[in-house]
């Protein structure tokens, strides 16, 4: 992708580009090459409290449209996301190079989410109580709150705004978006797309930035809340700010997955989905597996087949369709993943396979590359199965039977998600039951919930109350206002003598 333009990104403020003087750029790479593809703005506080004008400007406009009008201008940025699939999924291949094929799949999933999103005129029905004492009811209605801001990671910068930014517009906020400086091009095709739809300014802003673009959103007055996908220890400082500031949160965190391989697995489900987990994406999302977990009667097999998988994985540019993994994003996170290959071979743990150096193509050779990385032997004492790595690193670990599975899921401090390979519907139900996590899957790999359904785990992997989605982003970007009501007859007409003007009415309309 050497032939890619150099981009400077621009920030999107009340529906125009804006292109901040006097800050610092820092470099965008193609992580399949290593080559500068543009420059990202560390944009200033006061741009960033610009954009927050902005939104809470145009809040009380677009929170006065009729529910209907909102869903119009769902359903046309779902529609230009589907007219322009493929410049979409594109841009997400080169500057967060996953690999082509998987950046399809987030454009899709997107468009779903919008789909899901489009239910919100059900999704947001509020409630109606009668007769709670004598001529009085009560009513329960779900109104928007105000302006949101939400933070994105490197690794799904398409998902992650279909998982804020629908539902929190749909139900009548209006939004800053501050994607990661690695891949910001997602946002830039989607920029434009808000003026192709005539979307009103000021509804979605983007801001580009370090973490003092959110630091201006905690006290402020006129922000209603704050959204994250990014690492725990950032979780939890936004999480203190925000409780700080008095604003809502909804913040997902960092994730350490379970592949638990029970005796009577499937082989064939088993390694396909093992694949697609550990190394899609280059094992850089939320959901990869990262331990597998296998019982007495089978893990030595599965090591062998484990292995052998492993060692067919094609590695090279994310956009070469005959390549299955890209690189990571870069230099800085393969030299953190090698890091901690380095640490599973000092703490005792079988390096069966070296991911580090991999062969790729002559025009990658600069790029940001780890092949896939298998230890065996692993305890849960040592680092590789405690901490996050964040990239194509399997650790192979003996148990002794389900309980025994449970058990180490229960003292991992993440709760994302976990997923058991079993024909047996005993193993299954108990480990739905059991399992403590937020998501859990049966013979696949990657537990992410349909768009119908909420998103996140539970303990260190999510903060606050809701999670992404579903009716709980319904939840989250709304609040409950309640109405007592008490009616009475008109002046001059008794409750009785109404009652006695119904009941002859329906003697009159019987007796005809």
């Amino acid at each position: 992708m050497s032939n890619v333009n150099f981009t400077r990104i621009k920030n999107f403020i009340n529906g125009e580009w804006v292109e901040e003087k006097g800050v610092e750029y820092v470099p965008l790479y193609n992580p399949s090459t290593g080559i500068e593809i543009g420059d990202v703005p560390l944009s200033s506080e006061e741009t960033s409290l610009a954009a927050v004008d902005s939104a809470y400007a145009a809040y009380d406009g677009w929170r006065k449209f009729s529910v209907s009008k909102r869903m119009g201008y769902l359903f046309a940025m779902r529609q230009a996301m589907v007219d322009k699939e493929e410049e979409l999924a594109v841009s997400i291949a080169v500057d967060q190079a996953k690999h082509i094929s998987e950046a399809r799949g987030e454009i899709r999933r997107v468009i779903e989410i919008f789909e899901a999103a489009c239910s919100i005129p059900t999704l947001m029905q509020g409630e109606f109580l009668e007769g709670i004492a004598h001529n009085i009811s009560g009513r329960v209605v779900k109104q928007s709150l105000g302006v949101f801001g939400g933070v994105a990671p490197f690794n799904f910068p398409a998902l992650v705004f279909g998982w804020f930014v629908p539902y929190a517009i749909g139900v009548g906020n209006t939004f800053i978006y501050k994607p990661s400086t690695q891949s910001p091009l997602f946002m830039q095709k989607m920029g434009n797309i808000f003026n192709e739809i005539g979307l009103p300014p000021g509804v979605i802003n983007i801001v580009h930035g370090n973490r003092s673009i959110p630091g201006t959103w905690y006290e402020n007055p006129k922000m209603s809340g704050v959204c994250l996908v990014g690492s725990t220890p950032t979780a939890k400082k936004m999480a203190e700010a925000c409780g700080r500031g008095g604003k809502r949160s909804m913040l997902l965190g960092g994730a350490k997955n379970f592949l638990v391989a029970m005796e009577d697995l499937n082989w064939d489900v088993f390694i396909e989905n093992f694949k697609h987990s550990c190394y899609g994406s280059a094992g850089q999302r939320c959901l990869a597996g990262s331990i597998v977990a296998a019982v007495p009667e089978i893990y030595d097999e599965l090591i062998a087949r484990v292995l052998k998988a492993s060692e067919e994985i094609t590695i090279g540019d994310a956009m070469n369709p005959n390549i299955y993994m890209g690189p990571v994003i870069s230099a800085k996170a393969k030299a953190n993943i090698e890091n901690y290959i380095e640490i599973g071979i000092d703490q005792g743990s079988k390096l069966l396979l070296d991911g580090r150096n991999p062969e790729v193509p002559e025009a990658n050779r600069n790029g940001y590359f780890v092949g896939p990385t298998v230890f065996a032997d692993v305890t849960p004492c040592r680092r590789i199965a405690k901490e996050e790595i964040f990239g194509p690193v399997v650790s192979i670990m003996k148990i002794r039977d389900l309980d025994d599975a449970l058990q180490l899921i229960r003292e991992q401090k993440f709760g994302n998600g976990a997923c058991i390979f079993t024909q047996n519907q005993y193993y299954t139900e108990k480990f739905i039951s059991e399992a403590n996590v937020g998501m859990v899957g049966v013979n696949v790999g990657i537990c992410a919930p349909h768009p119908y359904l909420p998103f996140g785990g539970i303990k260190d992997s999510h903060l606050g109350t809701d999670k992404v989605q579903g009716k709980d982003g319904i939840d989250f970007f709304t609040q409950n206002k309640v109405a007592t009501i008490r009616v009475a007859p008109p002046e001059g007409v008794t409750e009785d003598g109404a009652k006695k003007a119904v009941d002859k009415s329906v003697r009159s309309c019987v007796a005809s």
